[in-house]
């Protein structure tokens, strides 16, 4: 039985995870948050239920896809070797941004789901400028959400699409830029690769020396496992502080506020900023409220820099690119994003 590419292939997947102290589990962020969270619904259960509610339909909207964007960060550790990931998303090059914009069109997971997946992309190799832009363009670039918008929106729905493309573009190359100038944080290395080297060839080779066992399909399944759990407990604790603070600004934010304050207006594009950054949570839940300001004020461009604005400048998302990549490019894609949304709904309430 040839076992030998499932050893290197662990290693290859989680080479920092050696070095690493083990930490015990009372002392993990995931089960502090979540001990908090716990503790937080049981109270608003007795004492205000409309957290407890806003929580319930937040996690109600959002679970498929964060456990969809564990189980995938958990493939694509095990079973994606690095390289594959480098030869497409690590060059500094120009195309590199737009194999990693197609990719994100491939991705069926909301803007949390879709976290697991590109924290994983970076640590498989995977360059900064193209995890940012894919990043971007997931969330409102891939065919679930681009089939929802266009129930709510129609055809309009389309520069909703379209821009978000355009922007994790120029977004994804303004960080290439400050990469070469170091001015966000470098990249990891470049694995060396021969020039001929094929993916496809490689895939055939290793799957014609796979031997399809119980044994093997059991450490397939664990390596699997193991993978989305590591992703889980990097992860999951940001986004149960995401729904708080949005479970809490639903609660006890009026709704009368935000159809007063959303005007197509300059103040209300500002506003607009303001609210999507405190309760933005997932796609598939930003695009019904999103649509719900449109039917109320008709400012497309509000409703558009609500949804854009909500993944670009999402506490959850910088939180862990803090944390995981580096704090100059995370203080970068709100800095970067924000004007070009602005202009854009702008131009949407001036036009549309």
């Amino acid at each position: 039985m040839n076992t030998e590419p499932k050893k290197s292939k662990g290693k290859e997947s989680c080479p920092e995870c050696i070095a690493q102290p083990k930490i015990p589990w009372h002392k993990k962020k995931l089960f502090q948050v979540l001990i908090i969270a716990v503790i937080l619904l049981v109270l608003s259960f007795i004492f205000y239920k409309p957290f407890f509610n806003a929580f319930i339909d937040y996690l109600n909207l959002i679970w498929w896809a964060i456990l969809l964007g564990f189980l995938l960060g958990g493939v694509i550790d095990y079973l994606v070797p690095s390289t594959y990931i480098q030869r497409y998303l690590a060059k500094k090059e120009k195309k590199t941004i737009l194999y990693s914009v197609v990719f994100g069109f491939l991705m069926s997971a909301c803007s949390h789901g879709i976290l697991a997946i590109a924290i994983e992309l970076y640590r498989k190799g995977a360059s900064i400028p193209a995890v940012i832009a894919f990043l971007l363009a997931s969330p409102w670039a891939n065919l679930p959400i681009t089939i929802l918008l266009l129930g709510f929106f129609g055809v309009k729905a389309l520069y909703i699409i379209i821009s978000a493309i355009i922007i994790a573009i120029i977004t994804g190359l303004i960080y290439q830029f400050f990469e070469r100038r170091n001015w966000i944080e470098k990249s990891k290395p470049l694995i060396e690769m021969k020039k001929e080297f094929s993916i496809k060839k490689d895939i055939k080779n290793r799957f014609n020396k796979y031997e399809f066992n119980p044994k093997n399909l059991s450490t397939s399944f664990k390596g699997i496992a193991k993978g989305s759990w590591a992703l889980t407990e990097m992860v999951l604790w940001w986004i149960l502080i995401g729904m708080i603070l949005a479970s809490a600004a639903r609660a006890f934010v009026p709704t009368e506020l935000f159809h007063q304050f959303l005007g197509p207006s300059i103040l209300g594009l500002f506003i607009t900023l303001i609210i999507a950054t405190i309760i933005e949570v997932c796609s598939e839940g930003s695009s019904p409220i999103a649509f719900e300001i449109f039917n109320q004020t008709r400012a497309f461009g509000n409703s558009f820099v609500f949804l854009m604005a909500g993944v670009a400048t999402d506490y959850t998302e910088i939180g862990l690119i803090w944390s995981n990549i580096g704090k100059r490019t995370a203080i970068m894609l709100p800095l970067i994003t924000v004007p070009q949304i602005l202009v854009l709904g702008f131009l949407f309430n001036l036009l549309l």
